[in-house]
C-alpha cells in the first residue's frame, strides 16, 4: 500500500514522529540505566554533585564514557544538570539508588533480557509455537523480580493482606503459605518476615529461580520457615494451606484453570486464594495507556509466548482484565470472588471456596 501525501495530516505526523523518537530514545536510556545499575553509577551519584571529571575521579571509571552516559541520563530527565554539574534530586535518588526505593535501573533489566528473544518471537507469529519461560536470558529473571519487589514491598503487608477477611490474624498466629509461581521469592520472604510464626513455601516451575529465591531467604534469615520447591501451578505440593498466594502470575499459564483447580483442593476448606494481577480493565479501549502500554509489550514477549509453550490452551496475558479471572475462579468450583485491593499497578482479588 502507498499513501498519497496529499491525504497526510502534517500535524499529526509529525506528533507520531515525535513519539518516535522519545519511544528510540527511551530503549536507549533503558540499556544506559542497566550500565548505571550494574556499575553502581546512581549510587556514586547520590555522593553528592560532581563533573563528569570529578565523578571520574570518584568511579574510577572511563571519563569519556562517563560524560556520554551523564549527559543521556540528563537528557532523559533521571539525572539533574546545572551549571557544569550532575546530581540526582531526592526523588531520582529515591527511584534510581536507595536500596528500598523501587530501583529503576535494575528494573530496565527486564526489558534488555526480553529483547534478546526477539528473533525467536518473530517467527513464533510465523508458528504459534510458545517460548518458555525458562528459555529467556537470565536479565529476564533478575529485572522481573526488581520490577515487582517495590509493588509488593509498599503494599503486599501493609494494604493488601489486612485487606483479606481474617487472613491477617491468621498469618499472626500461625498459618500455612503457598506462594505459587513464586520467582526469585521476593513474595515469599516478605511473608516470612512479616510473620514469623506462620511457615510458607514457595514453588515455580523455573529451577534457576528457585535457586535464587533459597538464596534470598538465607540472606534475609528466613530460611527456617520460608522454604521452596520446583513445581509447576499444578503440581505445587500440599493441603490443608491457609492462604495461596499467586502474584503476577496466573495470566503467564497456558493452564490456569489447572492452577485454580490445584489451588482449590490444596485450600484448607476456609482457606483463602489471593490473586494479584496486574492492572487491567475488562474493555480492550479502557487499557490503552501507559500502563497498558507497559504491559502488553511485556506480554508479547513473555507472558503469551510462555502460555503458549504450555499445555492448556490459555494465553491470557497481562491486560486479560477481572472478568477473566473470575471466569477461571468459577469453572475451578471457587464461589466467593471480590476485588479486595487496587493499586496502580495491580488489582487484588480474594478467593475464596
Amino acid at each position: 500500500m502507498t499513501t498519497r501525501t496529499h491525504d497526510i495530516d502534517h500535524e499529526t505526523l509529525h506528533e507520531l514522529l515525535g513519539r518516535f523518537v522519545g519511544d528510540l530514545g527511551a530503549v536507549g536510556s533503558a540499556g544506559a540505566m542497566a550500565i548505571g545499575n550494574r556499575l553502581g553509577l546512581y549510587r556514586a551519584l547520590a555522593q553528592g554533585p560532581a563533573t563528569a571529571e570529578r565523578f571520574a575521579e570518584r568511579t574510577g571509571y572511563h571519563l569519556r564514557y562517563l560524560t556520554e552516559w551523564l549527559r543521556g541520563q540528563a537528557a532523559a530527565g533521571y539525572v539533574s544538570y546545572d551549571s557544569g554539574e550532575f546530581s540526582l534530586t531526592p526523588e531520582q535518588a529515591f527511584c534510581l539508588a536507595d536500596p528500598n526505593g523501587p530501583d529503576f535501573s535494575a528494573a530496565s533489566l527486564i526489558l534488555l533480557g526480553y529483547l534478546q528473544a526477539e528473533p525467536k518471537i518473530t517467527e513464533a507469529f510465523r508458528t504459534g509455537e510458545g517460548v518458555g519461560w525458562h528459555e529467556h536470558a537470565g536479565d529476564v529473571f533478575v529485572g522481573c523480580d526488581a520490577f515487582y519487589r517495590p509493588g509488593y514491598v509498599a503494599e503486599l503487608v501493609p494494604t493488601w493482606i489486612p485487606a483479606l477477611d481474617g487472613v491477617e490474624e491468621k498469618l499472626t498466629t500461625g498459618a500455612r503459605v503457598a506462594d505459587v509461581g513464586c520467582g526469585l521469592g521476593s513474595s515469599s520472604v516478605l511473608l516470612g518476615e512479616a510473620y514469623p510464626r506462620s511457615t510458607i513455601t514457595g514453588s515455580d516451575y523455573h529451577e534457576e529461580s528457585i535457586i535464587l529465591a533459597r538464596k534470598k531467604a538465607a540472606d534475609a534469615g528466613v530460611a527456617d520457615r520460608v522454604t521452596f520447591e520446583v513445581a509447576t501451578a499444578q503440581t505445587f505440593a500440599g493441603t490443608g494451606y491457609d492462604l495461596v498466594t499467586t502474584f503476577d502470575c496466573l495470566h503467564d499459564l497456558g493452564d490456569p484453570l489447572g492452577a485454580a483447580r490445584r489451588v482449590r483442593a490444596a485450600l484448607a476448606p476456609d482457606g483463602t486464594w489471593l490473586v494479584v494481577e496486574p492492572n487491567a480493565a475488562d474493555a480492550v479501549e479502557d487499557t490503552l495507556n501507559p500502563v497498558g502500554r507497559l504491559y502488553y509489550n511485556g506480554s508479547l514477549f513473555l507472558c503469551v509466548p510462555n502460555a503458549l509453550s504450555q499445555p492448556g490452551g490459555y494465553a491470557l496475558g497481562a491486560q486479560a482484565g477481572e472478568a477473566a479471572v473470575r471466569k477461571i475462579a468459577a469453572e475451578a468450583g471457587f464461589t466467593r470472588f471480590r476485588r479486595a485491593a487496587e493499586s496502580p499497578f495491580n488489582l487484588v482479588y480474594e478467593i475464596r471456596p
